[in-house]
């Protein structure tokens, strides 16, 4: 969706927190140095759903610092990356204790919160894939056509951010 003039790399990790405090520290995941080692030019981060779980989201209160400093983590590169986050998407209605209640009115203000703290820019994939339960067969994790809803939401974020 980029073109050809764009390496993309996927270092995402199923389960993984962005919570320290997590049952899945994304910073304990090989995928983290991975991703850092790749030195890229654009971070996108999408992390807060499985941290929204209750054993995970007891730790809610060191959300956004943690979240800030994975985000610095990246700004560190000698490849200076501009980093995104990502609103999550919606959950339908609730499994594995993660709930759309908790996205929508816990999860979200904290990423807003990063956002005006990190400066980073947000791409809103709860919006993206609002009322589109169909595309999500285990009520959580999207399927091929959400992941594309996803995929161009974030081209589209970039091909933006790019152009000023």
């Amino acid at each position: 969706m980029l073109g050809e003039e764009w390496d993309v790399a996927n270092f995402g990790v199923n389960g993984a927190t962005l919570l320290k405090k997590g049952d899945k520290p994304y910073w304990k995941q090989r995928a983290f140095g991975q991703a850092h080692a790749f030195e890229p030019e654009i971070v996108i981060i999408k992390l807060g759903t499985n941290d929204s779980k209750p054993q995970n989201w007891k730790h809610k209160d060191d959300y956004v610092a943690d979240y800030v400093a994975l985000i610095e983590s990246f700004r560190k590169l000698e490849s200076k990356p501009e980093v995104f986050i990502c609103y999550p998407v919606p959950a339908y209605p609730s499994r594995w204790g993660i709930t759309d209640k908790v996205m929508k009115e816990e999860v979200m203000p904290r990423v807003d919160e990063v956002a005006k703290k990190s400066g980073c820019k947000v791409i809103d994939l709860y919006s993206a894939l609002s009322d589109k339960k169909e595309m999500f067969p285990d009520l959580v994790h999207p399927n091929a056509k959400g992941a594309t809803l996803i995929a161009e939401a974030v081209s589209s974020a970039i091909k933006v951010g790019k152009s000023k």
